[in-house]
């Protein structure tokens, strides 16, 4: 089990991109969390097998049909046990 987090730079909040990441992991089967940051970006922490992080994280550079991805960011920490994948 791995823990992803990662930062979501560009035109990604106000364009449901929270809510179809929350979607998204959860078809996955990925636990975590995904919020909005002061700083405009989309800030995601997201455990699961390392290829199911590859998958979900293919999908961050796209997002939903109206975001506009500019970069993403990961870092790879220790797990922490999520239950479930919910958006604050």
């Amino acid at each position: 089990m791995s823990r992803w987090i990662i930062r979501v730079h560009g035109r990604v909040q106000g364009v449901f991109y929270r809510q179809t990441a929350l979607e998204k992991a959860r078809q996955l089967g990925i636990t975590g969390f995904a919020r909005n940051e002061p700083d405009g970006t989309v800030y995601i922490e997201a455990e699961s097998d390392e290829n199911t992080l590859s998958r979900f994280l293919e999908w961050c550079w796209v997002g939903s049909p109206s975001a506009r991805v500019e970069n993403v960011e990961t870092e790879t920490v220790e797990s922490r046990g999520y239950r479930e994948f919910t958006t604050n």
